[in-house]
Formats: C-alpha cells, sequence, structure tokens
C-alpha cells in the first residue's frame, strides 16, 4: 500500500500498485547538458540527474564560472509525471486513499493515462522544497511500469469464505437478508435498499450486440426529495459496504470532479495534465454522488456520454482522449424549492435535464410525509441506536459487512447468468402491455426495456445462479412497477406516461397548453381590437374540460415564457402576432 512507503525506503527499489489519477504532457528533459564557457569558449558536458539544470563548477580550462547554456547541442529524453492512488477496493468503508508521484522517462513515457490501475516498480527519490526547509517530497523513480488487465479488482476469498458464500447463496431468506444488511440503522425505505441490492451485483458484463456495440451492465440509481430524509446517509452506508466505490458531492468535487478535467497546475512544471475524476476512479464499482444537480457544466456535459456509453471523451488544451467509466451511479439530489412536489414533472423540479434524468435505470422519489404512526416507528427505530445490549443489536446488518463485501465480488468475478426463455417472456408480455395500455402517452420506451434485463440479471447474481429465471423478472418488473407510479403517473389521465421524466411536461399538459393557445387565437380572431380577455380564456377553457386553476396556471406559463403578453390589464395578445 502507498501509505506504508514511509522513510526507510530511501534510495531503495519496491513495487506499488495503484490507479492513475493524473497525468503530465510528455515534455523534454535535458540528460545531458552542453555549456560553454563565456570567457575562453572551453565545452563541457554535464550529466543532469535531477529536475533542476546544474552548470559545471568551473570551466576546467581557465576556471571561471561564467557558462552558456546551449540547447540545441545538449542531449535531451522524454520524461513524464503521474500521480498513482490506491485502489478503492483495498480500502476500508470511507478511508481517504494516499497517493505518491511517479516519474517515467525514455521509453516509460505513454504507457499509462488517467483512470488506469497499475504495478510500477522504481526508487524512492527525495525532492527538496522550494524554499529552504527540512522537509523533503517523495516521488518514485520508475524503472517498470505495468498495466493491470482487470476491470474489477478481486479481494482475498479464502477457500473457508467461499464455502461461506457458497452456504449463503442457498439461503431461502437470502434476498430479505441482503436488503436488512444495507443501512439497517435506517428505518424502511424497502424498495430502495432491495434496488441498491441489485445495483452492487450488476447485470451481465460482456455483453456485446452484431454491430459490436457493448450493452452496459452497470444500473444507475437517482433518489430524490426534500432535505433530512437520509438520503446522504444512504449513500454514504453504500460506499462501506461496496467492493469498491467513491463517495462525493456535485458541487463540493473540485479539480477533475465528476469526469475527467485537463488543467494546468505546478504538478507539470505548468504544463496540461489530465486528471481524473470519481467515474474513472471508481470504474469497476460504484460512484455516489451527493448534491447531483449541483454539478459543475463540464461534468454536466460529460455525464451524459458517462451514464449511457460509459466512456468519458476530453478534447481541451490540445489533449484529446477518451477513458472507460464502466462505473454504476447512486446518485442523489434535492428539489429546487427544497419540497417535492408529486404532481409536477420531474425535469420542472430539479435542476437536472430531461436527457440526463432518463440515463437513470430507477429513479426513487423520497417524501417527507406527515404521518403520526409512520413518525413513531422510525423515532422508535433511531431511539434504538442511543440504547445498548438486544434493541441496539437489532440495528446491525444479518449479513457481516466484511462478508456481504466479499459475497458481491465473488458474484460479479464468478456469475454471468444467461435469460432463460420463460423470463425473456415474461420481461416481453410486461413492456408490451405497458406500451399499448391505451391512450397516446408513452408508457415506456426501449431504456425501460434494457433496465428491466440488467435487474432481473442483477437478481440472478444475487443468488450466483448463471441462470435468469421467471422470479428475477418479476422482482425487475416490481421495482419498475413501483418506481414508475411514483414518478411517471399522470394523476389527470390516471396512466403512465413516462414525459413527465424526460420532458419539461406530461402529454396531458401539454395537450391543455396547446388548446389554451388555440382559445386565445380564436378570441383575438373574434375581437374588434386584437386581443383577449382572461375571464372569456378561462371560461371558454373550462367547457373544454380545463378548471379555472390549470387555466391560470397556463397563462402564467405562457406569459413567462413570452409566448404571450399583457398590453392591458386581464388582456392578451400572442407575441407571434
Amino acid at each position: 500500500m502507498i501509505r506504508e512507503i514511509t522513510s526507510d525506503y530511501i534510495g531503495k527499489l519496491m513495487a506499488v500498485e495503484g490507479v492513475v489519477n493524473r497525468v503530465s504532457d510528455i515534455l523534454p528533459k535535458v540528460s545531458v547538458a552542453r555549456f560553454y564557457c563565456n570567457k575562453c569558449g572551453e565545452a563541457h558536458d554535464e550529466p543532469q540527474p535531477t529536475r533542476f539544470l546544474r552548470e559545471p563548477l568551473f570551466c576546467r580550462n581557465c576556471k571561471r564560472r561564467d557558462f552558456r547554456f546551449v540547447p540545441d547541442e545538449s542531449e535531451w529524453t522524454d520524461v513524464q509525471r503521474l500521480q498513482i492512488q490506491e485502489p478503492l477496493e483495498l480500502l476500508e468503508g470511507g478511508e481517504e486513499a494516499h497517493q505518491i508521484e511517479i516519474w517515467a522517462e525514455d521509453d516509460l513515457t505513454g504507457r499509462a493515462t488517467a483512470g488506469d490501475k497499475i504495478t510500477e516498480t522504481g526508487i524512492m527519490r527525495l525532492l527538496p522544497p522550494r524554499k529552504k526547509g527540512s522537509v523533503y517530497y517523495k516521488f518514485h523513480e520508475a524503472n517498470f511500469i505495468e498495466g493491470i488487465e482487470k476491470d474489477f479488482e478481486e479481494l482475498e476469498i479464502t477457500k473457508k469464505e467461499e464455502r461461506e458464500i457458497k452456504k449463503l447463496s442457498k439461503d431461502p431468506k437470502l434476498y430479505e437478508k441482503i436488503i436488512n444488511s444495507i443501512a439497517p440503522s435506517i428505518y424502511g425505505y424497502r424498495e430502495i435498499k432491495e434496488a441498491i441490492a441489485l445495483q452492487l451485483f450488476g447485470g451481465r458484463v460482456g455483453k456485446k450486440l452484431p454491430d459490436g456495440t457493448t450493452v452496459r451492465p452497470d444500473l444507475h440509481i437517482l433518489l430524490i426529495g426534500e432535505p433530512g430524509v437520509a438520503k446522504s446517509r444512504i449513500l454514504q452506508y453504500v460506499t462501506q459496504i461496496a467492493p469498491k466505490s467513491i463517495y462525493v458531492t456535485g458541487k463540493g468535487t473540485t479539480g477533475a470532479g465528476l469526469t475527467v478535467a485537463a488543467e494546468r497546475d505546478e504538478f507539470a512544471e505548468g504544463a496540461w495534465t489530465l486528471k481524473a475524476g470519481a467515474l474513472v476512479l471508481a470504474g469497476g464499482g460504484i460512484a455516489c454522488i451527493d448534491e447531483f444537480d449541483k454539478m459543475s457544466p463540464d461534468d454536466r456535459s460529460a455525464m451524459h456520454e458517462a451514464l449511457e456509453q460509459q466512456t468519458i471523451s476530453v478534447a481541451k488544451a490540445g489533449i484529446v482522449a477518451r477513458f472507460k467509466a464502466n462505473t454504476a451511479v447512486l446518485a442523489a439530489s434535492n428539489p429546487k424549492f427544497s419540497r417535492f412536489d408529486p404532481y409536477k414533472p420531474l425535469a420542472e423540479q430539479f435542476d437536472i435535464p430531461p436527457t440526463l434524468l432518463s440515463r437513470f435505470d430507477l429513479i426513487f422519489p423520497i417524501r417527507d410525509v406527515l404521518d403520526k404512526e409512520l413518525d413513531k416507528e422510525i423515532a422508535d427505530h433511531m431511539l434504538k441506536m442511543h440504547k445498548t445490549g438486544k434493541e441496539m443489536k437489532e440495528l446491525e446488518p444479518e449479513i457481516p459487512t466484511d462478508l456481504l463485501r466479499k459475497y458481491i465480488a465473488y458474484s460479479r468475478r464468478n456469475v454471468h447468468p444467461v435469460l432463460s426463455d420463460d423470463a425473456a417472456e415474461k420481461i416481453k408480455e410486461y413492456y408490451v402491455n405497458l406500451r399499448s395500455s391505451g391512450g397516446e402517452t408513452v408508457k415506456a420506451t426501449p431504456r425501460q426495456l434494457e433496465a428491466l434485463v440488467r435487474l432481473a440479471e442483477a437478481s440472478a447474481k444475487v443468488r450466483l445462479s448463471d441462470t435468469v429465471t421467471v422470479s428475477d423478472a418479476e422482482r425487475a418488473i416490481k421495482l419498475t412497477d413501483f418506481v414508475l407510479r411514483e414518478i411517471a403517473y399522470d394523476e389527470s389521465t390516471g396512466q403512465i406516461d413516462i414525459d413527465r421524466i424526460v420532458t419539461d411536461h406530461p402529454k396531458s399538459t401539454r395537450d391543455r397548453i396547446r388548446m389554451i393557445e388555440t382559445i386565445i387565437q380564436e378570441l383575438i380572431n373574434e375581437s374588434g381590437d386584437g386581443m383577449a380577455s382572461s375571464e372569456d380564456i378561462i371560461e371558454e377553457a373550462k367547457s373544454r374540460g380545463i378548471d379555472r386553476f390549470r387555466a391560470e396556471q397556463i397563462l402564467i406559463e405562457l406569459k413567462t415564457k413570452g409566448v404571450i403578453y399583457e398590453p392591458r390589464h386581464g388582456r392578451y395578445m400572442l407575441t407571434e402576432g
């Protein structure tokens, strides 16, 4: 581990393993500098073992100390600086990753980029401080760099632990035990905990379409709701049980942010470097992102590609690169105005573009509902944390955290389930029925179908099964149906409408807006002054099935967006004429 490298290793050869989180450009470094004496013209070739240009002490011919450096006659080599950090999967939950700088020269340059896992063998050297002082900076002078091909780092699992894992997989209460082992100190949220359990296992890795496109195996989940409903605590707990994870906040993330950044800093002598963000560093694991709506514009732009294609493309400061981001995302977000309104579309309430919302497989709204009985149960559960003995023991996970971490790692490494014909038929039946359940609203899209398959595969991986059964399909359908009814149910039509997620308005609202615009145009055509009165608009809207409140809200929205304007109080005209 990098944290174990102390002053005892100065000048010694050793190997370290880590993830590259920063890479400088490849720069020229003088290895043998040619100097000429300004007095007599004598040439001097001076080896340059350090980063600072070193002149000869004096001229061997005339003993003077006045020299000029001639770059064209000097010998040069390529040099690159990397920074690696400890692999996340080797850390205990919540531990900070330590890091060390690596200097690579000649043919070792260009061998790694941000996000790569490498083993580096080198000698520990010291770099003096810029100002006089006694504290030096350590770095590794690389002798050998080798990439690690594995996408998912393996936790060490003994034969005894493997037998214990296989025994647990046969437990008839396996799913309940895993669900109850996720944030047991947080009361309720069963469906959310079940979804997170499936996310930890993920879908089948390595599926490719005939055109060569890789099918995303990772599940993305978004928790939305008011502050104080334990969203952050859920995210923090997941980082403790996931074999590989990272916890960041959208607004608190600096530097590389969530994706990848090109930046100029002292690390590379003022040159441009690529710095890996959370999604790259957590590759093969889970990135828990709090305050997801507060991310930077650059991250917001790159997140679309990262969530769907699981790659991050960078084209900045003359650097063009693409990075793997095969990472599951568990994100949390607060509404713009603190309270979540179940009757308004998601895109209207959160600073998250609809196109980004649609990338999540499951979106769970968490509401702070006033319910006396529920509040009593939550209070009783929370107070157990402040007691001892039997009641405190009830808050412990049913499966010890260390065993659960290894169970997940074992499943992800060894289990690759295939969809059975019966399970495929069950999923298809649900999807087709959802699509054709009456009306013109969009009930489901192919993205929901792909999410159903991922959920069903994850359900099979929980059991360490190589076959996705009907029961796995039913579990996926149950979760999907729960989420759609929570976030995509249109009260006015009584139907599921995906537009409530992926657009600013559901189809029913868009239809009402168009009807109000039509009414305004009709009244303008009939009026003598080219204007329509608000009362006439509202009365006509009522006759066509739009109540006064909705009609008034639509008028306010149309006015705010500049579709209509009010030249006189209570009288409207269309902006377009």
